[in-house]
């Protein structure tokens, strides 16, 4: 049975494209219809689309796929924006009053019609994340109704190099699949995993891609700090290859025996381990003393942009981990030795509860991105929306036999135009018809008259110019005499 009713998303990651179709339930939870995965690491790095072809076809064939499953046909999605060139940046507007005055609506407005206005290099401006107003010495989220002579707006624009949504737009554009909007997948992730309480007493969100991490801090429920890295999971794998092995490889070795914090059992035989491609025989310990490395890398350059946004002192709800590069083991360890933060989780799935069968639900923080994404719709995706259903009859009144369906019945004016339409366009046919005939009949008089005409140029045949003739000659006056 075709699905009618359900919202569609898609993810485009570094190493995949996961396009997926929902349908929300009433507790809040979401029902899985449709799932579908593609490579993306041939045309997608760190987080930017750079072939924007295969990134096309590869759009149509996630669509293809999920519409299969959905024995329908999709409208729209709702996509994500991340990429390496995401960040945060400040900008403070200020007003000074000629005297002492309320704070209207329209003049805090302004003020952010005027912080957007501002031109950024080589930027656009994607989202304005909501910050404080400082009228007088006080720091408020909302300002109307206020009364002071001066106010300072603050903000925190999100950016991106403007080619980011461009191609993105392109890309779609070129795959004919509209975008019911696009949504800055840093906050979606952040809405799905972060709760209340977290954002309001102070904590950072980590999210370990593929080819980058995103780190975003949050204090009183604003985001303070957003930037994306390019490091990631596959900096750690393509280190792994320096000993003599392929990426896949690389990344299964990581995964089976990866540590960042390994410590050799000198009581025990030394871990060995081997490799599937040429059966040869590595040393667990110097997997690790390259994983180690990176993993000390990474998260050295994840604490320096905690440091950087200010609010290192301040995360009270610690440090939360996501992503799935954020499974390699003692990685949170590593965070804790270096910022010094005792609080730190793992959020493997989104706080609301998502249906899915268990061999598309990745309880590993890996799709928390895509679900997010799904959670945010709220517009149905299908392209064949469902029809009205006709009122109940009237008890008193039989229902009466239907035979045809009036797809104008619940609009007159629709109705009227249709009928003056069908009118119209019989009265067209009917002139139609009559001008046909009275071409016809123009054409057989004017071939008569034709005929006519050379009959008269050509004179009388050969026969009947014999037969008068003979005619002068039977009846010549000398005979009849």
């Amino acid at each position: 049975m075709a699905t009618t009713e359900f919202i569609a998303a898609i993810e485009l990651g570094s190493s995949k494209i996961t396009g997926v179709a929902g349908r929300k339930n009433s507790d809040g939870s979401m029902q899985v219809l449709a799932y579908a995965q593609e490579d993306s690491s041939t045309f997608i790095r760190k987080g930017v689309i750079f072939n924007l072809d295969k990134t096309a076809q590869s759009l149509t064939s996630i669509i293809n796929r999920l519409e299969g499953e959905l024995k329908n046909s999709i409208a729209k999605v709702y996509v994500g924006i991340g990429g390496q060139s995401l960040r945060t940046v400040r900008n403070v507007v200020s007003r000074d009053l000629e005297e002492e005055a309320i704070i209207s609506e329209e003049l805090v407005s302004t003020i952010g019609d005027e912080n957007i206005a501002i031109p950024v290099v080589d930027m656009d401006i994607l989202d304005v994340a909501p910050q404080e107003y400082k009228v007088g010495n006080n720091l408020q989220a909302n300002p109307v109704g206020l009364v002071g002579s001066h106010i300072e707006g603050r903000f925190l624009n999100i950016v991106a190099r403007a080619s980011v949504r461009k191609n993105l737009e392109h890309c779609f554009q070129q795959a004919k699949i509209d975008i019911a909007d696009q949504l800055i997948a840093p906050l979606v992730t952040a809405n799905a995993v972060l709760t209340e309480s977290e954002r309001r007493s102070g904590c950072a969100l980590i999210d370990f891609g593929a080819d980058t991490t995103t780190i975003s801090v949050y204090k009183n429920n604003i985001l303070r700090f957003l930037t994306v890295l390019p490091l990631g999971g596959n900096s750690i794998t393509r280190d792994i290859t320096t000993l003599q092995m392929e990426e896949e490889e690389a990344e299964r070795l990581k995964k089976a025996y990866g540590d960042a914090l390994y410590e050799e059992d000198p009581e025990q035989e030394e871990a060995t381990c081997k490799l599937d491609d040429d059966n040869r025989i590595i040393k667990v310990a110097d997997l690790n003393n390259i994983i180690e490395a990176r993993a000390e890398e990474i998260v050295a350059n994840v604490w320096n942009q905690i440091q950087l946004s200010s609010y290192e002192d301040k995360l009270l709800a610690g440090i939360i981990l996501t992503g799935g590069a954020a499974n390699l083991k003692n990685l949170d360890e590593t965070l804790r030795k270096r910022s010094k933060i005792e609080k730190i989780r793992m959020a493997k799935l989104p706080r609301n509860t998502v249906h899915a069968p268990s061999n598309i639900l990745k309880k590993d923080g890996s799709q928390n991105t895509l679900f997010g994404l799904l959670f945010e719709g709220n517009q149905n995706c299908c392209l064949t929306e469902t029809a009205p259903q006709a009122p109940a009859p009237s008890v008193s009144k039989p229902e009466p036999e239907v035979h045809t369906v009036d797809m104008f019945e619940d609009d007159q004016e629709l109705k009227e135009q249709a009928r003056i339409a069908r009118l119209k366009k019989e009265e067209e046919e009917r002139e139609a018809k009559l001008a046909a005939k009275e071409a016809e009949k123009l054409r057989k008089q004017k071939e008569k008259e034709e005929k006519e005409r050379r009959k008269r140029e050509a004179g009388p045949s050969w026969i009947q110019r014999k037969i008068d003739s003979l005619t002068k000659e039977i009846f010549s006056d000398d005979d009849m005499k």
